[in-house]
């Protein structure tokens, strides 16, 4: 059994997915690579198909079904002990990884999060103050007192994963992935990471009604039954 799988979603990502490959494979950690590619229009399929490593698995959507669905689509297929979601550009640093696994492991946490606003918000002024608006109604409704709860890098073991019966097909999978660990009494740990934010010329994604979409998504999964 490997000790990581990495799942990877990506869309349209043509641009970097080669360098954040690259990155990924670099850490020296005993990992499998999965790449969920949801139904790319830029030629991120192509690129994909060129790419040849033995510890590489390469899924494709056949039309774009939001991160969730990609992210359920990998877990799928994982094999590692522990799993953590990586974004296809290149705002988060894969050698942060073995922070988070020595966490996991050194703790008996159940879940670590890669908090990227320890020493303040920065990126986009709509997405900061977004971000904090919706960290604070989730701790809020929550009782709890996280940093970043929509940051990418979640990681915990693939059984932890699988049992919260995670559903959702949207960006909002972030949501329901910390509400559900929050509301099963899961103990969780946020490890400062690196964050290198880019805007939309650069193909940042992230829109207002994503956004929306999440706020409807934390005041479910708050009063859902689970």
């Amino acid at each position: 059994m490997k000790k990581l799988s990495v799942i990877i979603p990506v869309y349209n990502e043509a641009a970097t997915i080669r360098q954040i490959l690259e990155k990924v494979g670099s850490v020296p950690i005993d990992k499998e690579i999965i790449v969920i590619d949801d139904g790319s229009t830029d030629g991120t399929d192509r690129i994909l198909r060129e790419i040849k490593a033995d510890n590489l698995k390469i899924i494709h959507h056949t039309t774009n079904r939001g991160k969730g669905a990609a992210f359920l689509t990998g877990l799928v297929h994982a094999a590692g002990e522990f799993v953590i979601i990586q974004d296809a550009d290149l705002e988060y640093d894969p050698a942060d990884y073995n922070k988070l696994l020595n966490t996991i492991r050194e703790e008996g946490v159940d879940l670590v999060l890669g908090a990227r606003f320890t020493k303040g918000y920065h990126g986009l002024y709509l997405h900061r103050l977004g971000n904090r608006l919706l960290t604070a109604l989730m701790n809020i409704l929550f009782k709890a007192k996280l940093n970043d709860y929509f940051t990418c890098y979640k990681l915990s073991r693939r059984e932890t994963f699988c049992s919260l019966g995670l559903k959702t097909q949207t960006f909002v999978i972030e949501v329901e992935i910390v509400a559900k660990a929050l509301k099963r009494k899961l103990h969780l740990v946020e490890v400062p990471i690196s964050y290198h934010p880019r805007n939309y010329s650069e193909g940042k994604k992230i829109r207002w009604k994503d956004g929306i979409q999440a706020l409807i998504g934390i005041i479910k999964y708050r009063f859902q039954r689970i």
